[in-house]
């Protein structure tokens, strides 16, 4: 991918070397506890294994993974990660993290719609997938503003207390 630029941030593909940048805003999304499944505790990944998955990513071509610069600092990143199974290899799923300070800025909007246009240029990928928490409801609206439709829902498939659950709600996009 070459590097593409707006007024908000400098979008490119992934570098080994931004491992601990992006394992840092791993780190801080998720213990934000707000939007991913994982809590602080659970995860645990070093910045070798965080290398490790950025070589998987980048030798795949079923898979990609785009960083969004903000004068020269890794700011938030979006990641498709293919089905390894061959009636499934069409298909793959995503994930996004932006740091909180970089929020309703358009960064995410810019990185879905980057990662929608590699897919759309591979002749591998045919549908692109998600789970969002239901109460995501900021997510839930951009998504569906650009073109993702929700196929199911897994009903209080997160327990957050002892009576508090939230839907996960499938969508998906074909490309």
């Amino acid at each position: 991918m070459a590097v593409k630029q707006n007024d908000n941030a400098t979008l490119r593909t992934v570098r080994v070397e931004d491992a601990m940048e992006v394992l840092t805003i791993q780190r801080d999304v998720i213990g934000e506890g707000e939007y991913f499944i994982n809590i602080p505790e659970e995860f645990d990944r070093t910045a070798e294994q965080q290398r490790e998955w950025i070589e998987k990513v980048l030798k795949n071509d079923r898979d990609t993974m785009i960083v969004a610069e903000v004068d020269g600092k890794v700011v938030g990143w979006i990641v498709f990660i293919s089905q390894e199974r061959k009636r499934l290899s069409h298909t793959g799923s995503f994930g996004i993290m932006i740091e909180e300070q970089y929020r309703n800025r358009g960064i995410g909007r810019l990185l879905l719609q980057e990662m929608i246009t590699w897919a759309e240029n591979n002749p591998l990928i045919e549908k692109v997938s998600l789970g969002v928490f239901s109460t995501n409801h900021r997510a839930i609206a951009i998504y569906k503003s650009m073109g993702f439709v929700e196929e199911g829902r897994k009903v209080k498939e997160f327990k957050f207390s002892e009576n508090e659950y939230v839907d996960d709600v499938l969508m998906y996009k074909y490309i």
